[in-house]
């Protein structure tokens, strides 16, 4: 069966690059995120009078524990580009959404070559105020989503995801110790990049002697704080030849947005609105979950990563913790290798932009250490309050 030519076919994947990462940095926020996208642009080939589109997620939002302290107008006249496209600030479809505009200002024509960068400064917040990731601390009065977390001392999201972790478990009779494979794999992966925080071998026994954070997550189950600063290259299709890597295709693409964020929750817990991501980006390809070669699935929490695993259609709804048990199957020689750079489980907090960093690093061989053998198609999934999702190939 033939697909449409979707919007995601016409734009390829160029170069990308990634900021030294630090807990914490001695590099202001502006600095690191001027690296990565130096560093993106030179993988291309391109110079900065090449970057015509400019985007970030979600776009600077000050006093926010250092979720977002760049936007990009001030580092467009940083780095002295001239882009005539720039996104707004992107909520939308969560994480991904400015990768998602990146491929239809592309698509519509406004522009050749987008650079999309996503930048965190967490680690520095935290050392300046430990409950700055906190839901609602420091304000007065509570607002949105939060109004319905706070008054029940649901400060962290950790608080929310523990529930669909239990939910899980009750339901599919899952167990610690396959959630922890993924904690443990994750630092297995992250062993082999440099550029990981967290590169000391863990042991599932460790993992289970680790403390609860929320029942049932255990502090490896949760991502960690960084600063550091991804970025990416978008480029039509038609240039994107001509240039210094191999193009990496987007094959297809999907979205949805859930309401969890806004303390409205539908379902038993143990599936996401991710399921509507994975149905669309299946939908726009000939290709099928059997031919992933290897996957960089959201991990801000652990049980996130086996919602996911099901929502892509990659395991079955129920199974995607026997799928993970024992780590062998998400090994680097295993069927389907998960979040070959430590994930942010061990690597750090991109927000997602690290999965798809590592995804093309990946499809270009140059993982290294951590490097899967013949990789030519990897699925990348992004968010944890809105979702995407990529299908990337390289010819």
């Amino acid at each position: 069966m033939s697909v449409p030519s979707y919007p995601e076919k016409q734009v390829c994947i160029t170069g990308v690059g990634q900021s030294k990462v630090g807990r914490p940095s001695d590099k202001s926020a502006l600095i690191l995120t001027i690296e990565a996208c130096e560093q993106a642009i030179a993988d291309a080939g391109l110079t900065a009078a090449d970057i015509d589109g400019f985007t970030t997620y979600p776009g600077p939002v000050q006093g926010a524990g250092g979720f977002s302290p760049v936007g990009a107008t001030e580092t467009m006249f940083a780095m002295g580009l001239a882009p005539t496209w720039i996104g707004a600030s992107t909520e939308g479809h969560a994480h991904m959404g400015a990768i998602i505009s990146a491929i239809q200002a592309i698509a519509s024509g406004l522009c050749r070559h987008v650079l999309v960068f996503r930048t965190v400064n967490q680690a520095t917040a935290r050392l300046a105020a430990h409950d700055s990731a906190l839901l609602g601390k420091g304000s007065l009065r509570v607002e949105g989503g939060q109004s319905w977390n706070v008054p029940f001392n649901a400060i962290s999201p950790a608080h929310l995801w523990a529930l669909y972790a239990q939910a899980y478990f009750q339901k599919y009779g899952a167990r610690a110790e396959q959630l922890g494979a993924i904690a443990v794999n994750s630092r297995a992966m992250a062993a082999g990049n440099p550029n990981a925080i967290y590169r000391k071998p863990l042991t599932i026994d460790e993992y289970m002697a680790s403390r609860v954070i929320t029942t049932p997550l255990r502090l490896f189950d949760c991502d960690t704080h960084i600063d550091g600063s991804t970025a990416i290259v978008f480029s039509r299709r038609d240039v994107a030849g001509d240039l210094r890597q191999p193009p990496i295709h987007i094959e297809a693409m999907g979205m949805s947005i859930g309401a969890l964020g806004l303390g409205h929750i539908s379902g038993d817990f143990t599936e996401l609105p991710a399921r509507r991501a994975g149905d669309m980006l299946w939908s726009r390809t000939d290709l099928k979950p059997k031919d992933v070669d290897v996957a960089q699935i959201y991990d801000g929490f652990s049980i996130l990563t086996l919602l996911w695993l099901e929502a892509l259609g990659l395991c079955k709804p129920g199974e995607a913790a026997s799928f993970v048990e024992g780590g062998s199957r998400i090994g680097l020689g295993g069927e389907l290798p998960l979040n070959t750079s430590g994930g942010q489980l061990s690597a750090g907090r991109f927000h997602g932009y690290g999965h798809t960093h590592e995804a093309c690093i990946q499809l270009w061989g140059r993982g290294g250490d951590r490097q899967v053998a013949g990789a030519r198609t990897c699925a990348v999934s992004n968010g944890g309050f809105g979702y995407g999702a990529l299908l990337l190939r390289r010819d």
